[in-house]
């Protein structure tokens, strides 16, 4: 004689197995449709054009540190140099700036040869005016492209494209290897800017010998 507790068992046990049953029985549904080929899409010119677009000209990571100027860089800064017009200003700046017209130096020259540098020509600003011999440049950043001069510099100047390379040139002096408080931009080797403070100029070459 089959007890109440025993009919319970029996039906808990028979629907465990038809549920089993129907899982097993439901097929696999397929990823695609069956009988369904890939068939790759070709691009048109337009999407490319797109495409293209996106993806930076050049990604190289900066380098930041100190370095000895390279022979290019080198045969590019040389020369005597006269200061021609502001450029602007980086994002933080101070009085000795001199927001907004930047410092009076507009026509001055500076001498940046091998064996000799020298500022003297900064004629309003004692602070600025440096001469000896035997001077080291080294390059202290270089940038592949104009984003990636911006995040490090806070500085956004219309001449720095987004494919530009720019290099940035410290001067010290040959012993102890004090700096000056000036520095210098070099674009392509083929642009010059002076950086005083926060304030930028944009050089002309008055010279082309690199030899005093």
């Amino acid at each position: 004689m089959i007890t109440r507790l025993g009919k319970i068992l029996n039906i808990s046990i028979l629907a465990v197995c038809l549920a089993g049953c129907s899982q097993a029985a439901e097929p696999i549904q397929p990823t695609h449709p069956a009988g369904a080929q890939h068939i790759p899409v070709t691009p048109t010119p337009e999407d490319a054009v797109q495409e293209e677009a996106l993806i930076p000209l050049n990604t190289s990571e900066p380098f930041i540190g100190r370095i000895d100027l390279d022979q290019e860089t080198a045969k590019f800064i040389y020369g005597t140099w006269k200061v021609d017009k502001l450029l602007g200003f980086a994002n933080s700046y101070n009085d000795a700036s001199e927001y907004p017209t930047g410092q009076d130096i507009i026509g001055d020259e500076l001498v940046i040869h091998k064996d000799y540098f020298s500022s003297m020509g900064l004629e309003g600003y004692e602070a600025y005016q440096y001469e000896f011999t035997n001077p080291r440049y080294s390059i202290t950043q270089r940038h592949y492209n104009g984003d990636s001069f911006y995040r490090v510099n806070k500085l956004n100047l219309s001449m720095i494209g987004t494919s530009d390379v720019t290099t940035d040139i410290e001067v010290t002096e040959p012993s102890p290897g004090l700096g000056v408080p000036l520095s210098f931009i070099d674009v392509n080797h083929n642009k010059l800017i002076l950086w005083i403070e926060a304030a930028t100029f944009e050089l002309i070459r008055v010279d082309e010998s690199g030899n005093k």
